[in-house]
């Protein structure tokens, strides 16, 4: 069984685009989602990721992506409720608490945890549609001229996360097949095996990595008509989908930081809810939304 998060080799703008361009795009689609606290630039800001996602044909990696955010997104606003008191509209008395003291829920405290949530279920779906679209064969080669052994780890990572969420199904999957008469098994005992499994891969990859001579130095490059040794033996990273990402990025993040100085992010959750619809917090976000579409293929 795949990962939805496992790389998909698909024909697209998104993952013909350069690892750079691709990064520079689906960063600032998240970056966004940090630097607003107005539910209606974060709405747009998830809605361009799932948009972004979709257009690139990610959507299972999507539809994952976001059963987990809000799943946590609704972790995340009843914890942020019960442990802050903050707030003037008290929706529930909950009395005294162990550990927690004096509790009593409010608008205010939902409000808090859902724009925390909220930011937290558009970086899941950022990161997924990157797993999913991103050759992690391409950023290994990328950046191993800057830095071999932390862009081996990060194309060991972006490939072996995957593989251990596969892992969790099918030990779910065979635990569910074992008939009505064998004991329940709990997630602790699948963790553990799952841990387990993890650690004797990641010996295995070890051992293959040695055996391959990456415990070596590394020989120096020769340089050659057309090569360059910051670019790689016969590796070229430009495409030319690279000037659309890079632009629609940079775009987002521009308008991003004007509507923060112009006052765009007009949103207080305490003492009381303060909400804001100004012209420049519409704009922004219709702008924000309609980036999504950018890994959008005319002739698909």
């Amino acid at each position: 069984m795949r990962s939805p998060f496992a790389y998909v080799p698909r024909r697209g703008p998104l993952q013909a685009a350069s690892p750079g361009a691709a990064v520079a795009y689906l960063g600032a689609l998240v970056a966004v989602a940090f630097l607003y606290s107005t539910p209606l630039v974060l709405i747009a800001a998830g809605a361009a990721t799932v948009l972004a996602g979709c257009a690139a044909g990610a959507g299972r990696a999507v539809r994952a992506a976001l059963r987990m955010g809000l799943a946590l997104a609704l972790l995340i606003v009843a914890v942020n409720a019960l442990v802050v008191n903050r707030g003037e509209t008290v929706l529930l008395r909950l009395g005294e608490l162990p550990l927690l003291g004096r509790v009593d829920v409010t608008a205010e405290a939902l409000a808090a945890g859902a724009v925390i949530g909220l930011r937290a279920a558009v970086a899941m779906v950022g990161f997924a549609v990157y797993s999913a679209c991103v050759d992690p064969d391409r950023v290994l080669r990328a950046l191993r001229p800057v830095a071999r052994r932390s862009a081996l780890t990060a194309a060991l990572i972006s490939r072996l996360v995957p593989v251990a969420a596969a892992d969790a199904a099918r030990l779910r999957d065979a635990a569910r097949l074992r008939g009505p008469t064998a004991a329940p098994v709990g997630r602790a005992v699948i963790a553990r095996r799952l841990l387990a499994g993890s650690l004797d891969r990641a010996v295995d990859v070890a051992a293959t990595l040695e055996l391959r001579g990456y415990a070596l130095d590394p020989p120096r490059p020769r340089r050659r008509a057309g090569f360059s040794a910051a670019s790689g033996a016969g590796f070229s990273s430009r495409s030319r989908y690279d000037r659309r990402f890079y632009l629609t990025g940079a775009i987002v993040l521009v308008a991003a930081i004007v509507g923060k100085v112009v006052g765009a992010d007009d949103f207080r959750t305490y003492p009381t809810i303060e909400l804001g619809a100004e012209p420049a917090t519409v704009a922004l976000a219709a702008l924000v939304a309609l980036a999504g579409l950018a890994p959008w293929r005319r002739d698909a």
